[in-house]
């Protein structure tokens, strides 16, 4: 993959993983019920995407930090069909949500390219 593709990804997960304590609320309001420590989950998904962007940026750590994104977009992907299917989210349009299901695995496709 291109350098531009790699640098591309890396900002895309820092600046998700920030997102996360800027836009708190948004985060808490996409959990599923039955999951516990909403809070916590919101705040430890955002470290990990800021940990795991910066370490695709380097040789030696991007190979993990792309299996880590690849578990990260696999764990996350319940709040996302809970997000389309909750009712909670009518202000975004639905066939944005919809769309975003099958772009978790072009997401895992990309970061596989890492690996």
């Amino acid at each position: 993959m291109s350098k531009l593709s790699l640098y591309l990804q890396s900002v895309l997960y820092i600046l998700a993983g920030i997102n996360h304590f800027r836009n708190e609320r948004f985060y808490l309001k996409s959990m599923p019920d039955y999951l516990p420590y909403h809070k916590e989950l919101v705040l430890w998904s955002g470290v990990a995407e800021i940990v795991l962007g910066i370490g695709l940026l380097f040789a030696q750590t991007r190979s993990f930090a792309a299996w880590g994104i690849i578990l990260l977009l696999i764990a996350v992907f319940p709040a996302n069909l809970f997000m389309l299917t909750s009712g909670k989210f009518n202000k975004i349009p639905r066939w944005f949500l919809i769309l975003r299901l099958p772009l978790q695995l072009f997401l895992i496709t990309w970061a596989y390219s890492f690996t």
